[in-house]
């Protein structure tokens, strides 16, 4: 494969938990550059392997221009570390989305089944396509063994403009209740920021619902349960 960067170096809009290409000619320099990393397991072929890095939240000292700041968890065989990186704009090969949960289903085990099609079910009737992300897509992606008895299945809800939010969230406390492993994840709104779908859930529940933690790209912040439900019925 080409090293030839397929993303220009003029300044772009990241998606948190959008995947990278990495070139490997920047891949190898970069762990050069990081010694105290360059030996941690699985690295130093991972972008000769195609696997990709997953974009993170800005730090405060991500300040370089023209950089994307990324990360790569490593499986539990490996410490599941969780390693960060600031990667060139230059050096990007390839973007894409997280990969569709109905994509990555072969990857579970068979008691996992279940809990999927049923989550799929719920996005089918409500419009929304629910995406992987977590120790099921970085399986998916690398073939290494993430997934354990203790795993999450970890999903995101990237919202359409006409869905029913609150049912959405009621079917999915409803599957995490009859779910043999915790349903994880995030709800995702269509200007790239996220909620905890169960720690929204559970605000919406209250009679005078409280803050719930929004993340986005720059950071976090606070936000009220019900102004976010509020602004996807006026969408």
């Amino acid at each position: 494969m080409s090293d030839a960067p397929a993303i220009g170096s003029s300044k772009r809009h990241w998606n948190r938990h959008e995947l990278l290409q990495v070139a490997p000619k920047f891949w190898a320099s970069l762990l050069a550059s990081q010694p105290a990393i360059s030996t941690a397991p699985y690295l130093k072929n991972w972008a000769d392997r195609g696997w990709p890095v997953i974009v993170r939240r800005w730090m405060d000292d991500d300040v370089l221009p023209d950089i994307v700041p990324v990360g790569v968890p490593l499986p539990p065989v490996a410490g599941k570390q969780r390693i960060s990186f600031l990667v060139s704009e230059q050096a990007v090969l390839a973007r894409s989305p997280r990969p569709a949960l109905y994509s990555v289903k072969g990857v579970a085990g068979y008691s996992w089944q279940h809990t999927i099609e049923a989550l799929l079910v719920l996005g089918e009737r409500h419009g929304v396509a629910p995406a992987a992300f977590g120790s099921l897509l970085w399986q998916y992606k690398t073939g290494l063994p993430y997934l354990s008895p203790q795993s999450d299945l970890d999903v995101l809800w990237p919202l359409s403009c006409d869905c029913d939010i609150d049912s959405i969230l009621v079917g999915i406390a409803d599957i995490d209740e009859r779910a043999p492993m915790r349903i994880d994840g995030e709800i995702v709104f269509s200007n790239g920021s996220a909620v905890n779908w169960r720690e929204f859930h559970l605000a919406l529940k209250q009679e005078n619902p409280g803050e719930v933690l929004t993340k986005t790209i720059d950071g976090v912040h606070l936000t009220k349960a019900a102004d976010l439900r509020s602004a996807r019925k006026a969408a």
